[in-house]
């Protein structure tokens, strides 16, 4: 795992100011293992019941069950050895936004509105509970680096 936390004043609010209007940012970079795929999601949960999103609410278990799809698909299909994957979450007082970046840009995501039927589809179905948990999601080519990121919203309230 390596750690790139911004500043103390990302990961925290700003004293005086709304919490409608502060935002909370965590990124990291895990290692593209299921060792990494577990610790970013707890690592998630741990972040969210820390800034107000408490353990056991519905907004918290589907934000961190939409974090751990993404963290295991990039493990499962955008991993390149020796490359880690990145996970950022931005968090306001309405939505969650989990972003997951991988280095594989030749395995792309179906676009959303377009997976498979359940019944039809040859893999996991991460993205079929992505697709009916997130508000939205998506994906795009990594800005800056070779790969994609997918990323997924979660109303919090």
């Amino acid at each position: 795992m390596t750690s790139n936390i911004g500043s103390p004043a990302e990961t925290t609010q700003p004293v005086g100011i709304s919490p409608y209007l502060s935002k909370r940012i965590f990124t990291l970079q895990f290692t593209s293992t299921p060792r990494g795929a577990r610790l970013a999601r707890r690592l998630v949960a741990v972040r969210l019941d820390e800034w107000g999103v408490p353990y056991g609410t519905e907004a918290h278990e589907t934000t961190v069950l939409v974090a751990a799809e993404l963290a295991a698909n990039a493990v499962r299909h955008g991993h390149v050895p020796g490359r880690d994957f990145h996970l950022s979450l931005r968090v306001t007082a309405e939505l969650a936004r989990i972003e997951v970046s991988d280095t594989r840009a030749e395995r792309v995501p179906p676009r959303p509105g377009r997976l498979p039927e359940p019944e039809l589809a040859e893999g996991g179905r991460g993205l079929l509970l992505v697709e009916r948990l997130a508000e939205r999601w998506g994906w795009c080519p990594r800005l800056g680096a070779p790969g994609k990121t997918v990323w997924a919203e979660c109303a919090l309230t």
